[in-house]
């Protein structure tokens, strides 16, 4: 009868060996990388969030979100100066108003103040949703210029660099990733429509 210790060190030897099955290599093969550029690893590695930032959708997307959200904190400085001079023009007036009137005037402005507060936080929420909407689009988009790296590779699995502890460097294919995506889709922008 194995004794625990060997029989884990047996079934943990089986994976490892499973795991590390060789790619069969070529003349042109150096360092798990072929003349062609191609990795030749099981497993790959890459940086979603790089593949995401310094592609040409993402760096498109992180522009106009830059702007919108430049936008709205301008719309919101503006609303802060207007609503400081109504708020302003409202406390010198209380004096010569009768409490009644002024509350009627003051409640008002309270809801205006709230009412442009949700809609201003609207819009912030706006752009958080589409900023995940984007990264969900541009993911559907770039899985299958993954998958065509990783059928190119004879890779079983894509692992986010995040997920792994330590790697080889041939294995991360975001640099690669990122070129094809750049060139299948360039930076995902709608065409403009003929008018």
């Amino acid at each position: 009868m194995l004794g625990l210790s060997r029989l884990l060190a047996l079934v943990c030897g089986t994976m490892l060996a499973q795991l590390a099955v060789p790619v069969p290599a070529t003349a042109q093969q150096i360092g798990g990388v072929f003349d062609t550029g191609d990795v030749q690893s099981s497993i790959l590695v890459v940086e979603f969030d790089r593949l995401f930032t310094q592609s040409a959708f993402g760096q498109r997307f992180t522009r106009e979100a830059e702007a919108e959200s430049a936008n709205i904190n301008a719309q919101n400085r503006a609303i802060e100066a207007e609503l400081t001079e109504e708020e302003r023009q409202l406390t010198e007036q209380r004096s010569q108003m009768e409490p009644a009137e002024f509350r009627a005037l003051a409640d008002a402005f309270d809801e205006k103040v709230q009412r442009l507060r949700d809609e201003q936080d609207a819009k912030a929420r706006a752009l958080g949703q589409r900023s995940d909407e984007e990264r969900r689009r541009f993911l559907a988009i770039a899985r299958p210029v993954i998958d065509r790296l990783m059928q190119e590779s004879g890779a079983t699995i894509v692992l986010d660099r995040r997920a792994v502890f330590l790697s080889a460097d041939f294995i991360d294919i975001t640099d690669q990733a990122i070129e094809r995506i750049d060139r299948t889709i360039g930076d995902g922008a709608a065409p403009e429509q003929d008018q």
